[in-house]
């Protein structure tokens, strides 16, 4: 009991950080319904840029924002450039892009940025209450994720612009029979993913160092919560961050060691994909033909 209560909190921590990355995920999927398997390389690029302009004398919340703005840039020019291009192709044609763009950015961010690993900075106290379960970084990281959702929640539901991002999603046919930018709506849904990935990218650093390595792993736990919750459901990538981060720091601790941590977010991918394709909220599409 004294080592299971702090391994809880600890994978509610890192399970926090694995839902900002899954929500970031399913915007994607939601609006061109493909997986960016370089969703974590493009948040690695931006906390290096992120980290560039702390050391340049950026206020962190400065460099944070203009980081955020930056990635919204990024993802939307990715899909108006390369992934509008590819909307007619073959699937495995689209995935070998993914790859192909995983593989450029960390490239590119090890040329330009090197292989050394830096520390980054947190926005939280780095003293947290005696005999806490959570550190402050911890614990605003995992706020952090639940304003992304909420954020998310809001703007699909609320707004009309979120309204034409959601019936784009569902029939960019018919949405652009109505009159609904069709191509804006897909460049404003990569660039939404590609800041959320910039802000899970930027809560992470603080703990496992920033390096061009570091979203690796990270994008295979976060791929198994998109699967488990449910890869078009946000509120199922929290919940399925939360479960995959519980379960990894578990079964890493008691059944399998540290050293085979990531086949647990391997294994529940295949178990799911076999028992439960839609996920714990995904919905089953019947299509009439």
């Amino acid at each position: 009991m004294n080592t299971l209560l702090p391994q809880l909190a600890a994978g509610l921590a890192t399970g926090g950080i694995y839902a900002s990355l899954a929500l970031a995920l399913v915007m994607v999927y939601r609006s061109t319904h493909h997986v960016n398997f370089a969703q974590g390389e493009m948040a690695m690029f931006c906390t290096f840029i992120a980290s560039l302009l702390i050391e340049s004398g950026w206020p962190y919340w400065a460099a944070f924002f203009a980081t955020v703005a930056l990635a919204f840039t990024l993802g939307a020019a990715i899909e108006s450039v390369l992934i509008r291009r590819l909307r007619h192709a073959p699937v495995l044609s689209i995935v070998v892009v993914f790859v192909a763009l995983l593989v450029i950015l960390h490239s590119i961010a090890g040329w330009l940025f090197g292989y050394a690993i830096r520390s980054f900075p947190s926005p939280f106290p780095q003293t947290g209450a005696a005999g806490a379960l959570l550190s402050a970084h911890q614990l605003g990281a995992v706020g952090m994720t639940f304003a992304m959702l909420l954020v998310v929640y809001l703007f699909f539901r609320h707004s009309p612009l979120g309204l034409q991002m959601r019936a784009t999603a569902e029939n960019p046919v018919s949405s652009r029979l109505v009159g609904v930018r069709v191509d804006r709506m897909l460049a404003l849904g990569w660039g939404f993913a590609g800041s959320i990935g910039a802000v899970a990218g930027m809560m992470i650093a603080p703990v496992v160092f920033l390096d061009v390595h570091m979203m690796s792993g990270v994008l295979v736990y976060a791929f198994a919560a998109a699967v488990l919750g449910g890869i078009g459901s946000a509120p199922g990538a929290v919940v399925g961050g939360f479960i995959v981060g519980v379960l990894e720091n578990l079964v890493g601790t008691y059944v399998v060691g540290a050293e085979l941590k990531l086949t647990v977010a391997l294994v529940l991918i295949i178990a799911v994909l076999v028992a439960r394709p839609n996920g714990l909220f995904g919905k089953a599409v019947v299509v009439r033909v």
